[in-house]
């Protein structure tokens, strides 16, 4: 997910093409027109006095479950693990005895 953001994030800032510039009282007047370019992938810079103060970027839409294929391909180059050689491994790490909070 990161490297994905870190990529989105490279390829607007060096992006070439200028941002459309909206004006504060323009984005008032014309928000619904804006705000349906924004929903079809459109960024702007809003600028009050001539200066820039902030920007309108469409969300990206997030995916809430893996894709079978994604998963098959990313899981094909694990490796095999000992189960009871990892449950003994995290059993050292934490401590697995559960104590009353509210014994004294």
């Amino acid at each position: 997910m990161a490297r994905c953001a870190t990529r989105c994030y490279r390829r607007h800032v060096s992006s070439s093409e200028p941002q459309p510039e909206v004006s504060q009282r323009d984005l008032r007047l014309r928000s619904r027109e804006i705000m349906d370019a924004v929903e079809g992938g459109q960024t702007f810079t809003v600028t009050r006095d001539g200066r820039g103060i902030g920007e309108l970027v469409p969300l990206r839409a997030r995916r809430r479950f893996v894709a079978r294929a994604d998963f098959v391909s990313g899981s094909a180059l694990s490796v095999d693990i000992d189960l009871d050689a990892f449950r003994a491994d995290q059993d050292k790490a934490f401590e697995t005895t559960l104590t009353d909070p509210y014994a004294r």
